[in-house]
């Protein structure tokens, strides 16, 4: 199996960012059919000073394989939810990939 983990930062001037995020990738990313498993969250705060606490939203996905994950970056779906929800919402993105 394959993770994909996004973190995203959304634009602080934008309050409605996150639900924006939120419901962007339900429309565009969860469709696309190559993803095993697709959770996506705002942050959840916790009294643990270890527990990143400066992100808003969070989205896992689980691939069978890293090929099935580079599928995924270049489907339509994924494009379109790049540039019509992450740009104009997000400051920025961190991405953790693991097998």
């Amino acid at each position: 199996m394959f993770s994909h983990v996004v973190i995203f930062w959304t634009k602080p001037e934008l309050p409605e960012a996150a639900d924006a995020l939120i419901a962007g990738a339900e429309k565009y990313l969860r469709p696309i059919p190559l993803a095993k498993s697709f959770h996506i969250g705002r942050m959840v705060p916790s009294h643990r000073p270890v527990v990143d606490q400066s992100y808003q939203v969070g989205l896992h996905l689980l691939f069978e394989d890293k090929a099935a994950e580079a599928a995924y970056q270049v489907h339509p779906l994924h494009v379109e939810f790049v540039e019509k929800v992450f740009k104009p919402n997000c400051a920025r993105a961190t991405i953790f990939d693991f097998a």
